[in-house]
């Protein structure tokens, strides 16, 4: 059976992209008017790059760290540490590297996960472990690029026709390898004819909707229309909106989820106005580990990111500001969780560990 998603029209922008020695990320801060690459060479580079949000989105977080871990192996090599070293040395001197990078962003579980595909791929290699974790960096971005294809089929399947869809922050091409999470299904459900709307919301205090959500379907497109985060519950109330599809940065046991700041809200006002919602995520970012999101770390940022905007004070001097990235939808506000084994509808302890557990 033909595929009836045309990829290639609505897959243009890749944020990652390996040259052989340098690491190249988008500067996601400068768009949707520059288009710029920062080159990395060192680990500490992509280290500061996450941190920075000049590469964003959990599954694009994972992949630049593992070829960050990548480009602290050819650091080793260039400064003479890594002669004769076996795949158990160079794994003791790689940790520290590993370490910087998980530590420049604590909620996103797929930094964790990837770095420990990376440290279990080192544990098996043999003289060829530079090869080894090359190998294993690349495949962590080919498969998230596949996993992204079949949620996308996924969660288009639940999408009646004649829909209209409201996303929040990013969860596209900029924020994985490859045409996304959430808005992923949003495009193959507009390539299968069912979305016939396409709502997106700012998402204070970074835009990433404004920056970057509109501009990248734009490339595509894709027509979105952009609102005001505040601006949601009216949305919902017209009538024009029957699912809100996001991402998350991490996935609970219980099916609770960590995404960015604004989605509980959202959430909340879709179960009254009776509005679908639907959560998109690959299975690397499910950590049965951690029981609910009361358990979640949830990442505050500097207090100056609400005080202004483009550089410029909007607040008095003298006014404190609070400035959580992240925030927890419960699982029983949540109709379906999409990843790339299945749907999981309605989401408890119980659905979550047929899915997922070990």
């Amino acid at each position: 059976m033909t595929d009836p998603i045309d990829y290639a029209r609505y897959d243009r922008i890749r944020p990652i992209r390996w040259t052989g020695d340098t690491l190249e990320l988008l500067d996601q801060r400068k768009l949707p008017f520059e288009v710029r690459y920062i080159p990395c060479t060192t680990c500490a580079s992509v280290a500061v790059a996450i941190h920075a949000l000049i590469v964003r989105g959990a599954p694009a977080i994972g992949i630049a760290a593992a070829w960050g871990v990548v480009l602290a192996a050819r650091e080793l090599d260039a400064s003479g540490a890594g002669a004769g070293l076996d795949a158990a040395a160079a794994a003791e001197r790689l940790e520290p590297a590993m370490q910087q990078l998980n530590a420049a962003r604590p909620t996103a579980v797929n930094l964790a996960w990837a770095l420990q595909r990376m440290r279990r791929a080192l544990s098996t290699a043999g003289e060829d472990w530079r090869g080894v974790l090359l190998r294993e960096a690349r495949a962590i971005a080919d498969e998230d690029l596949a996993a992204n294809h079949r949620m996308g089929k996924l969660g288009a399947g639940l999408i009646a026709n004649g829909s209209g869809v409201l996303t929040h922050c990013n969860t596209g091409s900029l924020a994985t390898a490859g045409f996304g999470t959430a808005l992923g299904v949003i495009r193959a459900g507009v390539a299968q004819g069912k979305v016939e709307r396409v709502y997106a919301g700012e998402t204070r205090p970074w835009l990433q909707g404004a920056r970057l959500t509109v501009w990248e379907l734009q490339q595509d497109g894709i027509d979105a229309t952009l609102i005001a985060d505040s601006a949601a519950s009216h949305l919902m109330k017209t009538g024009q909106v029957q699912w809100v599809i996001v991402g998350a940065d991490r996935i609970c046991a219980n099916g609770d989820t960590a995404n960015k700041i604004g989605t509980y809200q959202l959430a909340i006002a879709a179960r009254y106005h009776g509005v679908k919602f639907m959560v998109v995520a690959p299975s690397s970012t499910v950590d049965m580990a951690t029981p609910n999101g009361g358990k979640i770390e949830i990442e505050e940022r500097d207090q100056a990111e609400m005080l202004g905007l483009g550089g410029t004070r909007t607040a008095a001097e003298g006014v404190r500001a609070w400035n959580p990235v992240f925030d927890v939808t419960p699982s029983e506000l949540i109709d379906a969780i999409v990843t790339e084994r299945g749907v999981v509808e309605r989401p408890n302890r119980v659905s979550m560990q047929t899915f997922f557990g070990p």
